[in-house]
């Protein structure tokens, strides 16, 4: 019982990363209707800047300093890039909107490894949750704990904000008709600015949490945004509850798959993704929005 136990905790564990940065790229197609394929990059970029701030430190000022800097530092980066290059991709087809994301995808790639090498780099928990809890007599690290509270907290706030506030209903109407709630007086641009950052503000919690546990190292972005975009497609393209039920399926499916079926762990996901396409080809949810 406690292995079985301990191996959900890792699901769940691993779904709150996937969740995050799944929910912050399904976010942005819901909303905006933009493929964002830069969008691994603000997850990169934020495990690096975790990096750069712990540096050889565990202590528990610079941990938790890092993990509410780095998201930060993201969402400063999203408004620049928002500004810059994506609202002239709004009203564009998805092939441009796909090609100039991933000449961004390219050149933040390299701006990487520029700035931080191509040397791998591992950041230390802080002592409070660092090592082990006692699960039933399986070991369970109290790390992944904080990361799953972290994804719920998120995934309250997201609801909360997308369904009970005037903000959230002025973004499910610019998803329907932006002309005539533009000729309401509301400003779409900065409701699009808005999302864009919030997109990427939670690929940025996403990258911060999962340092801890991951070599931090260029091509971090390309197989986080393959993940990213397998729970969109599984979830729905533009549902943010899609992307939680299929971000705790593919974290189960991985975390039972690795402990009793290791040899078929890896093509495990991809099997999930082509079964629920074949029944659901829509996804899951398989309803374009923003908060359903």
């Amino acid at each position: 019982m406690g292995s079985v136990l301990v191996t959900i905790l890792t699901g769940l564990a691993e779904a709150g990363t996937l969740f995050l940065v799944g929910a912050g790229l399904t976010l942005i197609f819901g909303s905006l209707r933009l493929i964002n394929v830069a969008h691994g990059s603000f997850y990169m970029y934020s495990a690096f800047v975790v990096s750069t701030v712990v540096g050889a430190s565990s202590s528990e000022l610079h941990f938790w300093g890092a993990l509410i800097i780095a998201p930060l530092v993201i969402a400063a980066l999203g408004v620049l890039v928002e500004v810059t290059v994506m609202r002239r991709l709004y009203r564009r087809e998805h092939l441009s909107q796909m090609l100039a994301t991933f000449g961004l995808f390219y050149v933040f790639a390299d701006l990487g490894l520029l700035i931080w090498g191509s040397s791998d780099r591992t950041v230390s928990a802080a002592p409070s949750v660092a090592g082990s809890l006692s699960v039933f007599g399986q070991s369970f690290p109290k790390y992944s704990v904080v990361i799953i509270v972290v994804a719920l907290a998120v995934g309250f706030v997201m609801f909360a904000l997308l369904r009970f506030t005037t903000l959230g209903w002025k973004i499910r109407a610019a998803v329907e008709d932006n002309e005539l709630l533009a000729s309401t007086g509301v400003n779409v641009s900065r409701i699009y600015l808005f999302v864009f950052t919030f997109g990427a503000l939670l690929a940025g919690i996403a990258g911060a949490i999962a340092a801890p546990q991951i070599s931090i190292s260029a091509g971090l972005d390309q197989s986080i945004l393959i993940d990213a975009f397998i729970i969109s497609v599984i979830g729905g393209l533009g549902s943010i509850s899609g992307a939680a039920v299929a971000a705790v399926l593919i974290g189960l499916v991985d975390a039972f798959g690795a402990r009793y079926l290791p040899p078929l762990a890896p093509i495990s996901v991809y099997v999930v993704m082509i079964v629920v396409l074949v029944v659901r080809p829509s996804g899951i949810f398989g309803r374009a929005g923003t908060g359903d």
